[in-house]
């Protein structure tokens, strides 16, 4: 028979409130952590879907410290599970993880049985095992919390099989609430994961996907090394790159190093494992490193203090680009998310559309097209983002690239018109350069030699008009009224018709002249490089980190050095009013930082 711990009232909120101050700094909660906070003290199940950097992980951890039994904790991720670790034990928290990478099983399964255990994290892999129900039935379970819950639907952009079993083993503990954390569910991968966990339409709490202090842009891929490297010159903490293939990895990282003299490390499935995971690890404790990867990476990071994400090529939809550059600015601070796109990244795109089931495709398109409008709007990003999921966002964010610098629109309608009749009547096999010379009247060998010179589209674009042909074409292609074939010619799809027959209008971006160059966005205070405490601070953080083998995050945040910086504490007790000096870290940390202060 499974064991539940007995039913109760909740505590009280304000009770949870003091914890909070107790165990991790804070004087208060944010966003709608109290709502979910409740709900989870009073032994209701909740699905919860908050941005990046919202604190998710607050909602069950505090909870766990408070109620009686064990917190079950599904992580998708090893790298993930166990930086929560450090985290939480940092912040005086009874947690464990079991894992294959963790030798001491043993000791954490006698830790639970004997009701030890605050936190329990475990992958879905190993959750559905009978084994571990069996487990779980020894000892009271309080709370079963799955994060990335969006991987348990079809529907979500990062489908887990595995977690299809987790219902199965939840209803086991029928007496359990359940927590389902996410950042990036659309209505329809909510209501699907609701009905996957059997978790009632009232327990979906939903605060919103605004993250103000992330700085979108989004440009044309023309020069992809000059381009990141001039963002990693204006960004000095630590950044990611995704990039599309294993080779490019490889060699954007070499070039990126070598154009900025900036730590950069590769990271995709293909390096020697202990080398991948060193990579990894040197990254989520260093200042200032960059890596560069497939989109393997991140899922697995909790690593707060990233400062850019940028994109080497186009994201597998708008979901997959909110969560990859969700993983920036985390803690709060100002950050930056650029993504470089080209016409042949929507040309793969559409082809793999070909290669999925067809029940899929209509929605493969549909998300397609959707990053489409995403890259080609000359209004704001980020209300393009939000409105995606759902919300009414003001029609101006001023933070990205369309607000602070308004692109210029021109209607190309006709200009379009006769790329899509140059490219249908050279029969629909040529690429772009082919159906340009033909449009310009170039006198090339291979257009005399196809007869292409007698069409009546042959030099009917002047020399004006030409410079114009190559931002159509990317737009048309983006918008599928253009598709690659698999030979790289370019033929008619989407709404050409419409155009063709005028009933479909085409405008362009044109981006501003210059680009000013702003270092930091709104949302958070820059770090007061050059102040000798502040840097003082830092150094006496790394300190700590390397002798107790964590990340700096994990000691303090940068915005916990800040306020130590401006306020000058001169006691514990002052120093313990700070936000996220919480008891444990006082009493660990407390008279070093001090000491530090008073030097100065």
């Amino acid at each position: 028979m499974a064991t539940v711990a007995p039913p109760s009232p909740g505590p009280a909120l304000a009770e949870a409130r003091g914890k909070l101050r107790e165990v991790f700094g804070f004087d208060d909660f944010r966003g709608v952590q109290p709502q979910v906070i409740e709900r989870v003290l009073d032994g209701r199940s909740t699905l919860a879907v908050m941005p990046t950097g919202a604190g998710k992980s607050l909602t069950y951890q505090l909870p766990a410290t408070m109620l009686k039994g064990t917190c079950v904790v599904v992580s998708p991720l090893i790298a993930l599970m166990h930086d929560q670790l450090r985290a939480a034990r940092a912040n005086g928290i009874a947690a464990a993880t079991l894992t294959s990478a963790d030798a001491d099983w043993r000791e954490t399964m006698d830790a639970f049985r004997a009701g030890q255990l605050d936190l329990l994290y475990v992958a879905p892999e190993r959750a559905s095992q009978p084994a571990f129900r069996d487990l779980l039935s020894s000892a009271p379970i309080a709370l079963f919390a799955i994060d990335e819950a969006h991987c348990v639907s079809e529907w979500g952009h990062d489908f887990r099989p595995d977690y299809r079993q987790l219902r199965p083993l939840m209803d086991a503990f029928a007496g359990v609430p359940r927590l389902a954390l996410t950042a990036t569910a659309d209505a329809h991968t909510r209501a699907d994961i609701l009905t996957q966990l059997d978790i009632p339409e009232s327990g979906l709490i939903v605060a919103g996907f605004d993250r103000s202090n992330i700085r979108y842009a989004i440009r044309h891929r023309d020069n992809p090394v000059r381009q990141i490297a001039d963002l990693m010159r204006t960004e000095p903490g630590p950044g990611i790159v995704y990039a599309p293939t294993r080779a490019k990895v490889e060699q954007l990282a070499d070039k990126l190093a070598a154009a900025t003299g900036r730590p950069v490390r590769p990271y995709h499935a293909g390096l020697d494992p202990a080398v991948r995971a060193g990579n990894q690890a040197a990254f989520v404790e260093s200042e200032d490193m960059v890596i560069v990867a497939t989109i393997a990476f991140g899922m697995g990071i909790d690593k707060p203090d990233v400062r850019f994400v940028a994109h080497a090529g186009l994201p597998k939809s708008i979901e997959a680009y909110y969560q990859e550059t969700g993983r920036a600015g985390r803690d709060g601070d100002a950050a930056q998310a650029v993504m470089l796109w080209g016409a042949d990244d929507f040309a793969r795109a559409r082809q793999r559309i070909g290669e999925v089931p067809e029940d899929r495709r209509t929605s493969e398109r549909t998300r397609l097209d959707a990053l489409a409008g995403l890259v080609e709007t000359a209004g704001c990003r980020r209300a393009v983002l939000l409105r995606h999921f759902g919300e009414d966002p003001p029609e101006r964010c001023g933070n990205c690239d369309n607000c602070l610098e308004a692109p210029g629109v021109l209607d190309v309608t006709e200009l379009a018109q006769k790329l899509l009749s140059a490219a249908y009547r050279t029969g629909q096999s040529f690429g772009f350069g082919h159906l340009q010379k033909v449009l310009t009247g170039a006198g090339d060998d291979r257009v005399i030699q196809r007869g292409h010179d007698r069409l009546s589209v042959f030099g009917i674009v002047g020399n004006d008009e030409a410079r114009l042909l190559q931002p159509i074409a990317r737009a048309l292609q983006a918008r599928g009224s253009l598709v690659a074939t698999e030979h790289g010619g370019l033929q008619l799809g989407g709404d050409a018709k419409a155009i063709l027959k005028g009933e479909r209008a085409v405008e362009i971006v044109v981006p501003p002249a210059r680009a000013r160059s702003r270092r930091r966005g709104t949302g958070g205070e820059a770090n007061p490089v050059g102040d000798p405490l502040f840097e003082a601070l830092r150094e006496e953080r790394r300190t700590i980190a390397r002798e107790a083998g964590v990340p700096p995050y994990v000691v303090f945040h940068d915005a916990t050095l800040r306020e130590m910086a401006a306020l000058k504490p001169r006691s514990l007790s002052q120093l313990g009013a700070i936000a996220g000096v919480g008891a444990r870290k006082l009493e660990s940390y407390g008279e070093a930082f001090l000491a530090v202060i008073r030097r100065h």
